[in-house]
C-alpha cells in the first residue's frame, strides 16, 4: 500500500496542476482543470476496484480525509463496503422522505375523501385555502408525525386574537387532519391541535378576546317600507333578495332554487335535503306573494332550470349580487342572512306562533321529540298561515283607517295583476299591550 502522509498541509494548498496526488494508503487528491480539489479514497472490496469519494477541499482537510480514509479500512477489515454502506444510508434517506406522508400531502387526502359529502362546494376550496395561507408556511412540508403542540401554536398564535373566527375555524381543520393521520398511521400519539384540556390552556378562551357580531339585521318594524324600496329595485338578484326574505330562506338556498322544486298546485317549495345546511328536506309554504312573485319570473327567466339565474348560463346569481342590491339601495349595513333574524325577532315578538313552529320555518334542528310532535297531521298549514302572516306584515299600510290596508296588496314586482287577498290572521297576532 505504500508509505501513508506523502503531502503535506502546505503542499495540497498549492498544488495546481490537473491530476492526482496520492497521499498513501489509498488516499488521493484530484485537481482539477479548473483548479477544483477533491478527495479519493481507492480501495479493493472483493476484488473490485473502488474510488468513493470524500469530499472537497478545503472544506474536508487533509487530517479529516486522513481520517475519513482511516475509517474506510477499518470497514474493510469488518467485511462492510463503504461506498455500498453509502449508497444504502442514502438510498434509506430517500425511501424515508419519499413515504413520509407530509402534513400538505394529508391535507389533500383529507379533502378529496370528505367533499363528497360538503353541501356548499365552496368548501373543498375553503379548507385549502385556509390551510395553505396560515398552516402551509409553518408545516405544509413537515412531515404530518413530526407536526407538535410548538407547531400548531406557532400557527394560531398571531391571527388568535386579531381574527378570531379564522382561527377558530382553522385550529378546528388542523385537528381534523391530524385524526384522518392518525387513523390511517401516518402519525401516533395525541392529537396538538385539540381544544380542550390543550391548545385552551396554552392560548386565552375564545370567547374573551372574541368580539361578537352578529349578521346585520333589520328591525322588524322597519321591514315593510324596506320591501316597498326593494321592489323598486330592477333585476333577478332583488327578486331573489325579495323571494329569500319572504321564505326566511337562506342565500344559498334561493340562488339555487329550481323549477321542478315548486309545486304550485299545493304551494309548496321543496327544498331537497342535499342542497340544505342540516342534509335534511324542507318543505317551505308559499305565501301568496311569494306565489306572485314566482309568476313573475317565470315571464323574466324563460329558460333554465334556475328560477333565479346568473350571468353566465346554467349558473346561479353569485352571493355577491345580493349583497349588492342593498348597496345600491344605500344599505351596506344590512346582509341577506340578517333578514332570518328579522323574521324570528317578528315571529317572537308580535305572534304567539309556538317557538319550535319558527324554528322549524328557518331549517333549525329541534328536538327529536317535538319536531315529531310538530310534523304531524297539518303542520305544514300551520307553517303556511305564520308565512302568510309574515308576508302581509311585509306589506306597507297606505292607512290605518283603509279598509283595504289587510289585503289585496299589490304584486311583488310591480305588476298590475293583485295578489290574492291574505287569510284571516288576527288569531295569532298579539294584541298591541303585549308586544
Amino acid at each position: 500500500m505504500g508509505r501513508a502522509h506523502k503531502l503535506t498541509p502546505l503542499q495540497v494548498k498549492n498544488l495546481k496542476a490537473p491530476g492526482l496526488y496520492g497521499d498513501g494508503a489509498g488516499l488521493l487528491l484530484k485537481v482539477t482543470d479548473g483548479g477544483s480539489k477533491s478527495w479519493i479514497h481507492r480501495y479493493m472490496h472483493k476484488g473490485a476496484d473502488r474510488w468513493m469519494g470524500l469530499g472537497g477541499y478545503p472544506d474536508v482537510s487533509l487530517a479529516e480525509a486522513r481520517e475519513l480514509a482511516a475509517e474506510n479500512r477499518k470497514k474493510l477489515r469488518a467485511g462492510i463496503d463503504p461506498l455500498g454502506e453509502r449508497k444504502e444510508v442514502r438510498e434509506t434517506v430517500r425511501r424515508e422522505r419519499a413515504e413520509a406522508k407530509t402534513f400538505g400531502w394529508c391535507v389533500r387526502q383529507y379533502i378529496d375523501a370528505h367533499k363528497a359529502g360538503w353541501s356548499n362546494p365552496k368548501s373543498a376550496q375553503q379548507w385549502e385555502s385556509t390551510l395553505e395561507t396560515y398552516a402551509g408556511p409553518v408545516i405544509g412540508n413537515l412531515a404530518v408525525s413530526k407536526v407538535d403542540t410548538s407547531h400548531v401554536v406557532e400557527i394560531l398564535q398571531p391571527i388568535w386574537s386579531t381574527k378570531t373566527e379564522t382561527a377558530s375555524r382553522l385550529r378546528g381543520r388542523i385537528e381534523a387532519v391530524l385524526d384522518w393521520a392518525t387513523v390511517h398511521k401516518h402519525r401516533t400519539g395525541d392529537n396538538p391541535a385539540r381544544l380542550k384540556g390543550h391548545i385552551d390552556a396554552l392560548l386565552p378562551p375564545v370567547a374573551r378576546v372574541k368580539k361578537v357580531e352578529h349578521h346585520a339585521a333589520l328591525p322588524y318594524r322597519e321591514i315593510a317600507p324596506f320591501m316597498t324600496e326593494l321592489r323598486k329595485q330592477a333585476g333577478i338578484a332583488a327578486r331573489a333578495c325579495e323571494f329569500a326574505i319572504l321564505t326566511a330562506c337562506r342565500s344559498g338556498e334561493v340562488r339555487g332554487a329550481r323549477w321542478d322544486e315548486i309545486d304550485e298546485e299545493q304551494g309548496v317549495w321543496v327544498i331537497p335535503a342535499e342542497r340544505m345546511k342540516a342534509r335534511k328536506e324542507h318543505r317551505v309554504p308559499l305565501s301568496a306573494e311569494t306565489k306572485a312573485l314566482i309568476a313573475k319570473m317565470r315571464e323574466i327567466a324563460t329558460e333554465g332550470e334556475l328560477i333565479f339565474p346568473g350571468m353566465k348560463e346554467g349558473r346561479p346569481l353569485s352571493d355577491m349580487s345580493l349583497t349588492a342590491v342593498f348597496r345600491r339601495m344605500d344599505r351596506g349595513d344590512l346582509t341577506m342572512h340578517g333578514f332570518r333574524s328579522t323574521f324570528r325577532d317578528w315571529a317572537a315578538e308580535t305572534t304567539d306562533y309556538p317557538h319550535e313552529m319558527q324554528e322549524m320555518a328557518l331549517a333549525h334542528t329541534v328536538g327529536d321529540k317535538v319536531e315529531a310532535a310538530y310534523r304531524r297531521g297539518d303542520m305544514l298549514e300551520k307553517r303556511r298561515a305564520m308565512m302568510q302572516d309574515w308576508a302581509s306584515y311585509c306589506e306597507e299600510k297606505k292607512d290605518e283607517n283603509d279598509s283595504d290596508a289587510s289585503g289585496g296588496a299589490q304584486d311583488a314586482i310591480g305588476s298590475a295583476t293583485g295578489r290574492p287577498a291574505a287569510p284571516d290572521i288576527a288569531k295569532h297576532r298579539r294584541s298591541p299591550s303585549k308586544s
